[in-house]
């Protein structure tokens, strides 16, 4: 499998496996498998918050009122509150 890369990204690949003594391929490998991860692990985690929600576990919360009370937790932070 080849993967394209920006010319800035090649730069920045091969910097860090010039300071690193790692192979470029090795350093790409290692990102790939740690980014796949992440997103398998996300997936399930949204599934298992879709599964929640349609079973009726948990209920949804509007998203105005959501932010409305994230803006006064964080306005009575600022003012010491």
């Amino acid at each position: 499998m080849e993967v394209r890369v920006t010319p800035d990204t090649a730069k920045k690949l091969q910097d860090l496996a010039a300071t690193s003594g790692r192979a470029p391929e090795d350093i790409v490998e290692d990102a790939l498998a740690g980014y796949l991860e992440e997103v398998a692990s996300v997936r399930t985690t949204l599934d298992s918050r879709y599964d929640d929600l349609k079973s009726g576990r948990v209920k949804p919360i509007d998203g105005e009122e959501a932010f409305r009370k994230l803006r006064e937790k964080s306005e009575g932070r600022r003012s010491g509150g």
